[in-house]
């Protein structure tokens, strides 16, 4: 669309969406030099104007300074803001996080495609700049990355475009509007616009220049669009290499192209030539025999350099592109890459830096790409947008698949606070979003078409589904049948199934997938999102990975999501916090909910990734006695990288280590023997762990990176911690009116009738006691707790672990004098029936031997946990365990844990989840120190089976009643809770999905269990 008289009514008009944008193009890079090229640096035909731009901030159009692009109006008063970046994280307006719901949502009442006169905020943007002396004399062109959500461009007071898509490029020439000397470039941003109602998802919701911008040229003969095809034949033997060059204006005459085609070493393994003549689209072809083909797992790229001459041979470009071979195709219902099943490993990420919001750099890339491959992911879909170019080539690099997903979602115009109601939906059918619908997926295409690692397009997120995106589908596959097309939303509105070539469903459960796959279905299944990883979460996972080996139509999921969408604010004390939606004011907002990450916001791994990463492993390594079996589940790649290693331990402390090359082929299972020394196995406790560590350095990890891994417990004559005979000696018992008192060998102890616990714990002159033990029925409450009421269930469980009442107390000496038991029985306002016993036997050498049980009743609610949980001196913060780990781990969480020797700090011991819950929790506890810094303290061993504990400088209650970390208490004690068992964290989502009930605590049954606590 052609017109030079911007208009403001552009902001809501469906059909007006860019005004004379360039059409989109491939992101290749293009030199003067071959050799320029064979580097890929900085192209000298581009000019950066990031930086420090003159801003000024109104709040609606009306308060704007409408004619600030005027080249004699001054700016100089003007503060200045950085480019690229947000103009909410730079001092202007405010953040605002929402979910479904659009963000003007009870602020007015709109319907698409209006847009609000009044809540609009408006940011102007200045930039004075000089033409490149190497540009002058040539043409200029101007490239948008990525504008939120829609603007208007000017150069010395002359409109040049305006473009709404925020996620890619817009392009405008320049040229005509250049003058000598200084220019001055005028940007209006709208935060608001017809765009906005397509830009709905789950995230910030932000404005603003946020990806880079930059000045470019074009030789004489530019190779405007790069399209390349390396195909593969049926047998995967023979490649063809097609590559079609579009010029903008057609090149003279006798003009050629030539095509080179290296491996990694730059050895030429294919070429072609083509003249060009007055042609403005040309074909190059070559055939090559035996490619070595592109996977994730083995991401083998060749080097195509495509060089551009004039008819007097003069070479007038050079462009680079990296290109694998690979073939993504449906065959008998069956995705396959190269020919054999694919399961993706996959996780739905956003674009996040906790400072820079969407504007992130590419180190942020680097570190998530590493992250990826270093954690067994071998998928990613782009949630909800396009991301920056940067990304894919980094997936082509380092060995990711990808789901491409266009820049849309709706899901406020269908879905109101869960239940479905489109009445009002877009696009659906309506014929007048169609063209600005098909624009966002043409413009994701058409600049992302070259990258290998790309094998599903994706429609977009959650807008429901109709005409429109079966339009968008066709026109996918009809530009490209090397990928398959991606929605999920055919599932509201089975007429449009034709707009997805698989199955995708979003938090399904596991039976509900089970259900699907047993119906012999048409087309393969793929939980594009499932484990709403938000909070303390992610249980149940293998209850999803499991069906990997049961179904072959099961192809794998997404996890939601890569990172928490949490942003650096101060508190009202000026220290620095983790904020979330609500935080900054902002109105509507969907609170914690942007908190789902596997990551945390700054980039440090939740213990979630764990279980992630156990759980996503290629390699499956099932230890035993006698060797290991190594199930190697890659397609492409055996085990020649890496060394297995085999280490034997006894009750945490290593007996030996051993190392050893096992060569395992790919999609095959082979037993490994391996010797263990006889000689050292005594009675207790073994952990045989095995794991596949690097040989060599990689482009995503060192030499020595653990990429597998897989344990085998055992034990020898009998159990790790028994009971034993009391140690000799014997007590001193003092019979107080209100307290027992014992005494022994430097201790002392006191049990207080009043007080109804255990009240002093006194080692060597050295209190423990800061807060007596007490039955604890309550855990501090997850998201996903909250996601489905389990406060309001089972609050009940809260007043019993705050309020109780002894109902008795037992005192039992033994006859030689040598212990003495106190026992006290507990009754509770939630039942009648329910009672809790704890007794304490003390032994002559000081150490406690105690006793936890619950009697139950039927028609209670579940309980969260039950547990003893008392406080010790903050100085007592230096923890060692001998438990599962090293992370935090529940009981369907667990499978990524391994038993050993672990040390952290109760403070270390809290997780940083944005909102504060129930953290650091440890299964299949043998024994835990919590010392001070000169070693000294006690130590809780399991007395029989291996209990759960958590150790933290925060009670249940001080957690509970916290927003953010900064609200919790300044630390005055350690917080040990030792638990018989805790429910697990669930996972499948976070707003109604119960944990599974394997993994509930009944209250109608009996439990009990022991541990001992002795000095250290």
């Amino acid at each position: 669309m052609k017109a030079t008289m911007p208009s403001l009514n552009w902001l809501s008009d469906v059909s007006v969406y860019e005004v004379n944008r360039l059409p989109a193009h491939s992101d290749h890079s293009y030199y003067g030099t071959l050799e320029e090229a064979k580097l890929r640096g900085p192209m000298a035909m581009r000019h950066s104007l990031n930086g420090a731009w003159k801003f000024n901030y109104a709040v609606n159009p009306a308060s704007r300074p409408a004619e600030f692009y005027h080249s004699d109006y001054s700016c100089a008063g003007w503060k200045e803001i950085q480019v690229p970046g947000h103009i909410q994280l730079q001092g202007y307006g405010q953040p605002q996080y929402v979910n479904t719901m659009y963000p003007w949502d009870g602020h007015e009442e709109l319907r698409p495609p209006q847009v609000s006169e009044d809540h609009n905020p408006v940011g102007s943007y200045v930039k004075a700049f000089f033409v490149p002396e190497s540009m002058q004399g040539s043409p200029v062109y101007i490239s948008f990355q990525g504008v939120e959500t829609a603007f208007f461009v000017w150069l010395n007071g002359n409109f040049v475009g305006y473009g709404e898509d925020s996620f890619t490029p817009s392009e405008f020439e320049l040229t005509p509007y250049l003058q000598e000397g200084e220019n001055k470039l005028a940007v209006e941003v709208y935060q608001r616009s017809t765009g906005s109602w397509l830009e709905d998802q789950d995230f910030w919701r932000f404005s603003g220049i946020f990806r880079e911008v930059y000045l470019y040229t074009v030789p004489s003969i530019h190779v405007y669009d790069l399209n390349v095809r390396a195909e593969l034949d049926d047998a995967f033997r023979a490649g063809t290499l097609r590559a079609e060059l579009t010029f903008r204006t057609p090149p003279e005459a006798g003009s050629k192209a030539e095509l080179t085609l290296c491996d990694p070493d730059g050895n030429r393994v294919a070429s072609a030539e083509a003249e060009i003549g007055s042609l403005e689209k040309i074909s190059l072809q070559a055939q090559m025999n035996e490619p070595k083909l592109w996977s994730a797992e083995v991401p083998f790229l060749y080097r195509l350099y495509i060089e551009i001459f004039d008819g007097s041979g003069k070479l007038i470009e050079a462009i680079p592109q990296r290109i694998g071979f690979r073939r993504f195709e449906m065959v008998d219902k069956i995705m396959r890459i190269n020919g054999e099943r694919i399961v993706f490993k996959g996780v739905n990420r956003h674009e996040f830096n906790c400072r820079r919001g969407r504007a992130i750099t590419k180190e942020d890339m680097l570190w998530d790409i590493k992250t990826l491959k270093q954690n067994n992911l071998n998928a990613v879909r782009t949630s909800h947008y396009p991301n920056q170019s940067y990304w894919y080539e980094l997936c082509d690099e380092y060995g990711i698949y990808v789901i491409d997903e266009m820049n849309l979602e709706t899901h406020g115009s269908w879905q109101k606070m869960g239940a479905v109601e489109p009445s009002w939906n877009i696009p659906g059918s309506k014929p007048e979003w169609r063209a600005i619908v098909l624009d966002r997926a043409i413009s994701m295409y058409e600049r992302d078409k070259n990258h290998p690692s790309i094998l599903i397009w994706s429609l977009g997120n959650e807008s429901y589904v109709g005409d429109v995106l079966v339009d968008a589908a066709r026109y996918f596959r009809s530009n490209d049948s090397s990928r398959l097309v991606h929605y999920e939303g055919v599932f509201y509105d089975r007429r449009f199934t034709e707009a997805s070539d698989m199955e995708s469903r979003m938090y399904a459960k596991v039976a509900d997938i089970e259900q699907y796959l047993d119906k012999d279905p048409d087309k393969p299944y793929i939980s594009c999102e499932y484990m709403h990883a938000m909070g303390n979460s992610l249980g149940g996972m293998s209850k999803y990975t499991d069906l990997e080996r049961k179904y072959p139509m099961y192809q794998g999921g997404f996890i939601w999501d890569y990172m928490d969408q949490a942003i650096v604010k101060k508190d009202r004390y000026g220290k620095e916090y983790l904020a979330y939606g609500g935080d900054f004011d902002d109105r509507p907002t969907d609170y914690g909910f942007c908190t789902n990450g596997i990551v945390y916001a700054d980039r440090r791994l939740s213990p979630k990734m764990q279980e992630v990463k156990f759980l996503y492993q290629n390699i499956k390594l099932i230890p035993d006695r006698k060797g290991i079996t190594v199930r190697n589940e890659n397609l492409f790649a055996d085990t020649s990288g890496f060394v297995l290693e085999y280490a034997l331990y006894r009750e945490g402390q290593e007996l030996a280590r051993r190392q050893l090359d096992a060569v395992v082929a790919p999609k095959s299972e082979k037993y490994i023997a391996i010797e263990l020394p006889d000689s050292l196995l005594a009675s207790g406790e073994y952990a045989l762990h095995a794991a596949f560590k690097l040989k060599e350095n990689t482009l995503w990890a060192e030499s020595g990176h653990e990429v597998a891994f897989g344990q085998h417990v055992f034990r020898i004559e009998g159990a790790l911690n028994t009971k034993g005979a009391s140690p000799a000696g014997k007590l001193k018992v003092v019979h107080g009116d209100v307290n027992i008192g014992i005494k022994g060998n430097d201790f002392s102890i006191l049990f207080s009738k009043q007080a109804m616990s255990l009240i002093s714990l006194n080692y060597a002159g050295r209190e423990m006691i800061a807060a007596p033990p007490a039955p604890l029925f309550w855990r501090a409450t997850t998201d996903n707790d909250r996601g489905y009421a389990q406060g309001f269930d089972a609050g009940g469980w809260f007043a019993a672990s705050l309020t109780r009442k002894c109902t008795g107390i037992d005192v039992m000496e033994a006859e030689d004098g040598s212990s003495m038991t106190v026992a006290y029985r507990y009754g509770f306002s939630i039942s009648e029936k329910v009672e809790a016993r704890i007794a304490y036997t003390v032994r002559s050498d000081g150490s406690i031997h105690v006793k936890a049980e619950y009697r139950g009743a039927e028609g209670l609610p579940r309980l969260p946990v039950f547990a003893v949980s008392f406080k010790v001196p903050s100085d007592y913060d230096q923890l060692e365990w001998l438990a599962m780990g090293p992370e935090e781990n529940y009981e369907d969480r667990v499978s990524g844990a391994r038993l050993g020797l672990f040390r952290g700090t109760a403070a270390g011991n809290v997780s940083g989840y944005v909102v504060p819950q129930e953290s650091g929790n440890r299964t299949g506890v043998r024994r835990v120190s919590v010392l001070d810094e000169e070693g000294r303290g006690i130590r809780v061993s399991a007395a029989d089976e291996p209990v759960e504990c958590g150790i933290s400088p925060y009670t249940a209650f001080e957690l509970e009643s916290a927003q953010h970390h900064y609200e919790l208490p300044n630390v005055h004690y350690t917080v040990i809770t030792i638990a018989g068992r805790q429910m697990g964290v669930g996972g499948d989502d976070s707003w109604g999905a119960p944990v599974h009930d394997e993994y509930t605590i009944k209250a109608g049954q009996d439990l009990s269990f022991e541990f001992i606590i002795e000095r250290v």
